[in-house]
């Protein structure tokens, strides 16, 4: 199934707009391009790694694979364009470049409102994203975000990546509350469809983006 397809499959339940009126049983949240405004200086890392190798990432594809572990997307871009990337290696020398970025990083102030709003009910809440824990971590630490979340779910916790419902599924598991409870925040096709696999509500907050707009809610399947 393609990103295409995923976006389709995840975008079928009837959409309701925030805030809603009711506390989950826990609140999931991705960190790039979520809480962080994270996928410009991601882009710009991917790019400074994959220059000496002359493997070709297009920006369209790069947010197209938005929520894909990075050591995937190197498996991925070898099979798309014939490269002979050392995943493992690509990926790290890929995190190692982010991390000279994020001091430059900012909030996405809708979904870091949501984080408050939801820590002062009292409301379970993890992060759960395709990066590495050391990036995460740090991440919302620049944010001054991260004694709000009771866990942290990062691609070395999990084996499938999204659209595999695996990495909500343990962070529900850390949280405690059972997965059809949870809600989940993320701005990727593939993000939004493991949510929904999970049997979880989805957040799509690409819509908040824009001044003047809220984000919009889907029941899961």
């Amino acid at each position: 199934m393609n990103q295409t397809d995923n976006a389709a499959e995840a975008a079928t339940e009837h959409l309701v707009t925030l805030p809603y009126d009711f506390v989950p049983g826990g609140a999931i949240f991705d960190c790039d391009g979520t809480l962080a405004d994270t996928m410009p200086l991601h882009f710009r890392a991917w790019s400074e790694t994959l220059a000496p190798t002359g493997c070709p990432f297009p920006e369209e594809l790069f947010y197209a694979w938005g929520g894909v572990t990075a050591r995937e997307i190197a498996v991925r871009l070898n099979e798309k364009y014939g490269c002979a990337l050392d995943p493992d290696a690509i990926a790290h020398a890929k995190e190692e470049t982010y991390r000279l970025l994020i001091p430059q990083v900012g909030p996405i102030a809708a979904i870091v409102a949501e984080v408050h709003r939801l820590h002062e009910r009292r409301c379970p809440l993890a992060v759960a994203s395709g990066g590495m824990g050391l990036v995460v971590e740090e991440t919302l630490r620049i944010l001054n975000l991260r004694a709000f979340f009771e866990t942290v779910v990062a691609a070395e916790d999990y084996e499938q990546g999204k659209p595999a419902p695996d990495i909500f599924l343990l962070a529900a598991r850390r949280l405690g509350v059972p997965a059809e409870s949870c809600i989940v925040y993320e701005d990727s096709p593939a993000g939004l469809l493991a949510a929904h696999r999970a049997g979880m509500r989805a957040v799509d907050v690409r819509p908040y983006y824009d001044a003047g707009q809220e984000p919009a809610v889907s029941s899961a399947k």
